[in-house]
């Protein structure tokens, strides 16, 4: 026992699961920080938060296909090893600035009429970019593709690994935030500063220690297939069914082609061929996960991002003006952290019994279904919902005092994005709504439609971390490895895509008058993401889809390996 115990903790699966969760705790840490420290640094505004958002969600969506495209171009070890010092490295230096800067604030201040602390504000508000953009490079190459080749051709090990990864996830969610706030609060901005920036730095010398150890337990992690030609990668796929040589002798003849190949291509690649090659690479990207049969089921997780049903500081924001208060609501997430772990068992379990597409659809009918007690709290005694008060009434007072502005986290992690809103100033410390009056008192709101709404939201947590792992385990099993980190990138561009939709949203209708839309605007949202992997799903298994507990041999059966693209 004593040695299978051993052999547990020295495993490649292990030290796979430790790295990520040192890298969670930091980015989580460095996520809730960052946006607490611009709103001290530009005097209690979350203007600055707001245009980090924007660069943020912008730059994902720009550069997503670039990313995955520079993931597949290069080897495993060289891409996770220079994605993670250029995150950590970021942070740091980050990290140093910030400390500067609220060291000599009002020295700052008055040096070229402040345009010295203007610049700091650009150098800390690019370099975190540039961290976020790392941190997406490193969830592309570790979260999907490395693990698809650790867990090997095993189905049923990558569905336990992608679960556990999310359970790590779920927790760092919880605890690193509350952690680096008690930093904050009993410390000061400076010492949360330091903290994680001395975090950051260990964390990368492990990280990256582990990414090594990983490497080397798990040989065919140096064997990738290099990026070909597409007519080269047509001609792989057709004849990939008949094509029984071992993986090694098929990387031989790729990297042989593409090593005669590239001398030639260096000659010819002219100045302007540069310059355009990042433009023709995005849209190839799109053109390509458009191409995947796994298209829809990956456009009905993007649609579940166009939500304000999730804990983020909207719907928390909104829980301010209904009278709940801040202990309730840090049960209320909590309990959310217990339905979203449930969540991942449910996926193991259902996978089993009813094959890994009927676990979407299965997790998309109880997802929706919790989600309709939001849609009926709309209606109930208590929600202020009131279409007769115009969301644009002075607009300008809103957008310039109550500063209904987005602050955006970490994509990749969960489906829903951490936003801040104008109702409460949540980072001040604020808990006065934004459309109240000061001179009346308020009156006791009546709790039966917060209650049936945050009772839905929890509740649909089981149904939403179950469907977002189908979908992710669908997208490693079903792209081909040359290509697993470009559909990536493009994957996330388009949760980004549908992430700044909800804000625009949420910037048009701040009023907790609007709420009530909103809610009705998400459900509709989510029931449309479940329509179109419904569809995916008739395409994939027809006239089998409805028949019950029976695993589904394309999608559990271990007899292919993952990255066949025939399996769907």
């Amino acid at each position: 026992h004593l040695g299978s115990v051993v052999a547990y903790f020295t495993s490649a699966k292990f030290l796979l699961y430790l790295g990520h969760a040192l890298s969670t705790w930091g980015d989580r840490m460095w996520h809730f920080a960052v946006s607490v420290f611009l709103v001290e640094l530009y005097g209690n505004s979350l203007l600055l938060t707001a245009v980090y958002g924007l660069v943020v969600a912008g730059s994902v969506l720009l550069l997503g296909a670039i990313i995955g495209d520079w993931v597949d171009k290069n080897s495993r070890l060289k891409v996770a090893q220079t994605s993670l010092i250029v995150q950590n490295a970021s942070v740091i230096l980050c990290g140093i600035i910030l400390m500067i800067v609220f060291l000599f604030k009002t020295q700052l201040l008055t040096l070229y009429h402040g345009w010295l602390l203007t610049v700091c504000y650009i150098l800390v508000i690019t370099i975190a970019n540039i961290a976020n953009l790392a941190s997406t490079a490193t969830a592309i190459t570790i979260q999907r593709d490395w693990i698809v080749v650790v867990a090997g051709e095993d189905r049923s090990k990558l569905a336990d690994m992608n679960a556990t990864i999310r359970r790590i996830d779920q927790l760092t969610n919880i605890l690193a935030p509350m952690a680096v706030g008690q930093i904050m609060t009993y410390g000061s901005p400076m010492i949360g500063c330091g903290f994680i920036s001395g975090w950051n730095l260990m964390s990368m010398c492990v990280e990256y220690l582990l990414l090594w150890k990983v490497y080397q337990k798990t040989p065919t992690l140096a064997l990738k297939s290099a990026k070909v030609e597409e007519s080269e990668l047509k001609q792989l796929n057709v004849k990939k069914e008949s094509d029984t040589k071992p993986a090694e002798g098929v990387q031989l003849i790729v990297e042989k082609d593409v090593t005669g190949f590239e001398p030639q291509q260096e000659k010819e690649v002219s100045c302007g061929a540069r310059i355009a090659e990042p433009f023709i690479t995005f849209r190839d990207g799109w053109v390509a996960y458009y191409n995947q049969p796994v298209f829809l089921a990956g456009m009905g997780l993007a649609f579940l991002y166009m939500t304000v049903l999730g804990f983020d500081c909207i719907t928390t924001g909104y829980a301010y003006t209904q009278g709940l208060s801040g202990s309730v609501l840090s049960l209320l997430m909590g309990a959310s952290a217990v339905t979203g772990i449930m969540g991942t068992v449910a996926f193991t379990w259902l996978r089993r019994k009813c094959g890994l597409i009927r676990t979407g659809l299965i997790s998309g009918v109880a997802q929706f279904a919790c989600l309709v007690l939001c849609a009926i709290s709309v209606f109930m005694p208590g929600s202020p919902m009131d279409l007769t008060v115009s969301p644009f009434a002075d607009i300008s007072a809103r957008l310039f005092e109550s500063e209904p502005l987005p602050t955006i986290a970490s994509p990749e992690d969960k489906p829903e994005m951490v936003f801040a809103t104008g109702m409460p100033n949540l980072l001040n410390g604020s808990t006065t709504p934004a459309n109240s009056d000061p001179e009346m008192s308020p009156e006791p709101v009546p709790l039966i439609s917060v209650s049936l709404l945050f009772a839905g939201v929890i509740a649909a947590r089981v149904g939403l971390w179950s469907f977002d792992l189908t979908v992710t385990q669908l997208l490693q099993e079903n792209v081909v490895e040359s290509e697993r980190g470009i559909i990536n990138g493009v994957q996330n561009s388009m949760n980004y895509l549908l992430d700044l939709l909800h804000f625009i949203m949420v910037i048009l209708a701040p009023n907790p008058e609007a709420f009530g839309l909103l809610v009705l605007i998400s459900v509709s949202f989510v029931a449309m993401g479940h329509i179109m992997y419904f569809r995916f799903a008739q395409k994939s298994l027809g006239k089998q889809l409805f028949v019950c507990c029976t695993p589904d041999p394309k999608t559990v059966s271990d007899s292919s390996p993952p990255g066949n693209t025939s399996t769907v």
